[in-house]
């Protein structure tokens, strides 16, 4: 028998992540999501596209381009936390006031390569089992998720301006660790990506207009690609 909740005089099934992953969003509600998802990935993609040049130059011994690229991945990042931040802060304000939340599941340490972001992960876990509100479970988790982006960003942009400007005391463990960062804020990502569609699963249609305003003024803008990335020749 599955887990079932209380309910209005009733016990009801309870819904599962994975059933809302799979579930179909109605029309207006599946544009939304993936005009939302696609801007991310974007973002992401840019990232990543400026990261691995400058490991590449890095491993070539092309260390001035390396230290180049490193400043560009750092803007970068930059927009890119902005972008997912805006995404997560939205479902934030708006589920405020939501009777029903979707359910969430706890973040895995396994899934983080930093330690700071392993470390808040295993917290996640602890507080999941010891919260028996779905309520508090999904804010727990949305906050950990945003107070995540905001350290991880931070943390990749001093560590790759410090590489640009060559102040680094210790370079080899700065380029690990904007590896890592990078690769944490791709699992922040993808957790945004699933909560962002268990969210739209009990949006209600009235107020699918409303987000989607929200959502655009914090995730959807220009991607200046030409300012920040250099084309490979």
């Amino acid at each position: 028998m599955g887990v079932r909740t209380w309910l209005g005089g009733l016990w009801k099934p309870q819904r599962t992540v994975q059933q809302d992953w799979v579930a179909a969003l109605p029309e207006a509600k599946r544009r939304l999501f993936e005009k939302a998802v696609a801007e991310l990935e974007t973002h992401y993609v840019m990232l990543s596209v400026a990261l691995n040049e400058a490991l590449g130059l890095r491993s070539q011994g092309a260390l001035a381009g390396a230290r180049e690229q490193a400043a560009i991945s750092g803007a970068l990042a930059g927009m890119f936390a902005e972008r997912l931040l805006g995404a997560l802060r939205a479902v934030e304000d708006c589920s405020r006031h939501f009777a029903d939340l979707p359910p969430v599941t706890p973040l895995k340490p396994a899934h983080f390569r930093g330690m700071g972001a392993q470390l808040t992960a295993s917290w996640s876990q602890l507080y999941y089992h010891a919260l028996f509100s779905g309520r508090l479970r999904f804010f727990h988790k949305l906050g950990a998720l945003i107070r995540l982006v905001e350290e991880l960003a931070r943390q990749y942009r001093t560590t790759a301006e410090e590489i640009a400007s060559g102040a680094s005391t210790d370079p080899a463990s700065d380029w690990t660790l904007l590896d890592h960062s990078h690769y944490d804020l791709n699992t922040c990502l993808r957790e945004t990506i699933v909560l962002l569609k268990s969210f739209l699963c009990v949006l209600p249609v009235q107020e699918v207009e409303q987000f989607e305003a929200r959502l655009g003024e914090r995730v959807v803008g220009p991607v200046p690609v030409h300012q920040y990335l250099r084309a490979s020749t």
